[in-house]
């Protein structure tokens, strides 16, 4: 079954499909991701067989390699929203920043170890519907 995802930065001038099935969905918790996202870990969506296509702003997308690693990031030259990157024959995608819906869950969470401390028991902490007045 061919399934086509449509995604785009936040201010728009980006915008991409990625056609195909994602093969795993991972919570990553290295400090790499941590950095590069500013939050907890980052939600990558990865596909083998999947076809990556820009719609529009594709010069606007600018790929950092951290030297030294296969860490790698894309984003939006404007607003610096994380955006797919194709590495070999592999795509991944910024769960975040897909516009159409996915049935996928999180098949795990990987690099625990360099989880950061306050990323525990998040269970505990209340939930709010908007911004708490």
């Amino acid at each position: 079954m061919n399934t086509e995802h449509a995604g785009s930065c936040l201010c728009g001038e980006v915008r991409y499909t990625v056609s195909g099935s994602f093969d795993r969905f991972f919570l990553c918790h290295c400090s790499h991701c941590r950095k590069d996202t500013g939050s907890a870990h980052a939600a990558n969506l990865f596909a083998s067989s999947a076809k990556l296509s820009w719609r529009s702003g594709e010069s606007l997308v600018k790929v950092f390699q951290l030297p030294g690693t296969r860490h790698a990031r894309s984003f939006c030259m404007i607003c610096g929203s994380a955006l797919p990157f194709s590495i070999g024959d592999m795509t991944v995608v910024p769960a975040g920043s897909l516009d159409t819906g996915i049935s996928n869950i999180p098949d795990g969470n990987i690099f625990t170890g360099s989880r950061a401390t306050w990323d525990h028991d998040l269970h505990e902490a209340k939930n709010y519907d908007s911004f708490p007045a």
